[in-house]
C-alpha cells in the first residue's frame, strides 16, 4: 500500500502539470522477446508532414488457422490481493494469456502480418484502443499503423501506469490514477513487437506489433485471421507468438483471391 501511494505522489503532480516524466531505460527493455527486425517497407511521414497518398490495395483474402501440438501449458492463476480493486473486480480465477490455447487446439493473440508489403499506405483516422480493463490489459496482443492514434483508457478504480518498451520507436511511461482517463500516443516507425507493462501491476502485460501497411491480424478464441484486401503479388506471411517465437510461409494472390495459410506450434 506504501509503494502505491509513493508512486501515486510522484505520478499526480506530473499529471497536473501535463508532463510525462519517464525514467531512463527500464532493465526490461533490454529483454529480447523474439523481435523481428523491422519491415522494409516506409514508416508513416512525421507529424506536420503531408499525409502520403495511399497505396494500392487488391482484392485477395488471405484466411487461416494457428494450430497448436503438444501438451497444453498449465493454466497459471493470476494472484491479485495486493490491490483490493483489481481483487473484486472478478468473481471468478483469472489467468496469464502468455499462452492461450484454445478448446479446439488452437492458439489465441497470435500476431499475423505480411511482411515487406511495397508502398505507403494512408494510417486510418480512427484510433486503436488499449483498455485497461479488471486489472488487465484489452486487448492482449494488437496490430497498428505507424501514426495512426492508441488511445490508452483506465476503465479500472485504480491507479495504473502505462510503461511502453519499444527498442525502435520512443519509450514512454505515463500514468493514470483516475478512471475515465485517456491518453494518446503514436508510434511513428514500425516494430515487431512493443511491449507494454504496468510498474503498479506486475501482472498486466501487452504486446502490438506497428506496420507500415494495413495487412495484420490477430487470432481469436477459435485460432482464426483473416487478412483482406491484399494487392497482387507473393508475400511472406508471419505468425508472431511471445512464446512460441515466429514462423513464416509464401503465398501468392491475384485478383479476387481466396488463399489459406495456416500455421502449427508446438508446445
Amino acid at each position: 500500500m506504501l509503494k502505491r501511494l509513493l508512486l501515486l505522489a510522484v505520478l499526480l503532480p506530473a499529471f497536473a502539470l501535463s508532463v510525462v516524466a519517464c525514467g531512463g531505460k527500464d532493465e526490461d527493455a533490454d529483454e529480447d522477446v523474439n523481435a523481428t527486425p523491422a519491415p522494409k517497407a516506409a514508416a508513416a511521414p512525421a507529424g506536420g508532414s503531408a499525409a502520403p497518398a495511399a497505396a494500392a490495395t487488391g482484392g485477395s483474402t488471405v484466411t487461416g488457422k494457428v494450430a497448436f501440438t503438444g501438451a497444453a501449458p498449465a493454466k497459471e492463476q493470476i494472484k491479485m490481493d495486493a490491490d483490493a480493486f483489481c481483487k473484486s473486480a472478478h468473481s471468478e480465477p483469472v489467468y496469464t494469456e502468455d499462452a492461450v490455447v484454445n478448446g479446439n487446439g488452437t492458439l489465441d493473440w497470435v500476431l499475423v502480418y505480411v511482411k515487406d508489403v511495397q508502398g505507403k499506405f494512408t494510417p486510418p483516422a480512427t484510433a486503436v484502443t488499449l483498455d485497461q480493463r479488471g486489472c488487465q490489459y484489452h486487448p492482449h496482443v494488437f496490430g497498428i499503423m505507424a501514426g495512426q492514434d492508441l488511445k490508452i483508457v483506465n476503465s479500472d478504480g485504480t491507479l495504473h501506469n502505462i510503461h511502453a518498451l519499444p527498442k525502435i520507436n520512443a519509450e514512454f511511461n505515463i500514468g493514470q490514477p483516475f478512471p475515465k482517463m485517456e491518453t494518446v500516443k503514436k508510434f511513428d516507425k514500425p516494430e515487431v513487437p512493443v511491449r507494454f507493462k504496468c510498474d503498479v501491476h506486475k501482472w498486466m502485460g501487452a504486446y502490438c506489433g506497428v506496420f507500415s501497411h494495413p495487412f495484420f491480424a490477430t487470432t481469436n478464441d477459435q485460432g482464426t485471421f483473416e487478412i483482406k484486401n491484399l494487392p497482387a503479388g507473393t508475400y511472406t506471411i508471419e505468425a508472431w507468438h511471445e512464446k512460441y517465437g515466429t514462423q513464416d510461409q509464401t503465398v501468392t494472390v491475384s485478383g479476387s483471391d481466396s488463399k489459406t495459410v495456416d500455421f502449427t506450434f508446438k508446445g
